[in-house]
């Protein structure tokens, strides 16, 4: 009886704990942008209809040298512009955090993003 007592409250902790500590990083997803054709032209609206939340890491796919993915604000996405002094990604599997809210990516070599090479992600 006293053996059963003891495994009863080591459960009902067990189970207090699983409710109680945050899950966001467990749960966390990874996605490869643009899925298997990787980060390209024509890419944008890939995002469109998923579920991002803060804490996901977006997987950029592509020959390093032939793109980059710059984190940009809304500005800079809508007018295709790379601002100064901004964070370039040049791997070719560049894994990024999102933040929550809007964030915003294209690719930094001229023309490529008026060709589609851009995302807006928003994470809950």
């Amino acid at each position: 009886m006293m053996y059963e007592k003891k495994w009863n409250s080591i459960f009902v902790g067990i189970v207090l704990l699983s409710v109680l500590l945050p899950s966001n990083f467990a749960l966390a997803a990874t996605y490869t942008v643009g899925d298997a054709s990787g980060w390209k032209f024509n890419v944008a609206g890939w995002e469109n209809g998923k579920n991002f939340k803060a804490g996901d890491t977006l997987v950029f796919k592509y020959k390093s040298g032939a793109h980059t993915v710059v984190v940009v604000d809304k500005s800079s996405y809508d007018s295709c512009s790379v601002p100064t002094n901004t964070k370039t990604y040049t791997s070719g599997n560049d894994q990024i955090t999102l933040a929550e809210g809007p964030n915003y990516f294209i690719c930094g070599i001229p023309g490529h993003c008026g060709l589609g090479m851009k995302i807006a992600a928003n994470a809950a």
